[in-house]
């Protein structure tokens, strides 16, 4: 048999085929197709159904409405990037490098979070499609890239988030 290790040098990345090659353009149209219904649904349908929530849900579709925002404008940010290296624009070693800046770690509230079961259906919906794209995006940086990123469980909501805010007060507080 082989040694794994001996032929590592060897390994394709389907990850960096997929992106580097005209297969990536399905991916690049959904992640900013994506954009734009969260954008059109945020200032349009979604602005007329928060109205209607209670004051604790409209409260959680506020804070996830910057999420789902955040996390999108990520995830655009690091396509454009690719499209870039993939069309010339760019070197690989450019876009690993301004990809330093891109987050691909926004979290979403738990479903069981209180106002949850009263955030409008297309609104969830668009949450969960943007966590899926999201961790395909991740997946795929880290196979190209390297390194880690925040524990996310696999829905795409944090696994602790009392532990992350805990670990933000100590960042923010923090003596040098």
């Amino acid at each position: 048999m082989n040694d794994p290790s001996k032929g590592s040098a060897k390994t394709i990345k389907l990850a960096e085929r997929r992106v580097f090659s005209q297969s990536f353009k399905p991916l690049y149209q959904e992640g900013m197709g994506l954009v734009e219904q969260a954008a059109e649904y945020l200032d349009g349908k979604g602005r007329a159904e928060a109205k209607k929530l209670s004051r604790l849900a409209a409260t959680l579709y506020a804070a996830e409405s910057m999420r789902l925002t955040t996390r999108l404008m990520q995830v655009a940010s690091w396509l454009l990037l690719q499209r870039a290296a993939n069309s010339g624009e760019m070197t690989r070693d450019q876009v690993a490098s301004e990809k330093s800046k891109v987050r691909l770690d926004t979290a979403s509230a738990n479903n069981d979070a209180a106002g949850w079961v009263e955030l409008p259906k297309d609104f969830v919906d668009l949450i969960d499609r943007s966590l899926r794209l999201q961790a395909l995006v991740r997946r795929m940086d880290e196979e190209i890239y390297g390194g880690a990123v925040a524990e996310v469980a696999p829905s795409g909501r944090r696994i602790n988030p009392v532990s992350d805010q805990i670990t933000l007060l100590n960042t923010a507080f923090a003596r040098g």
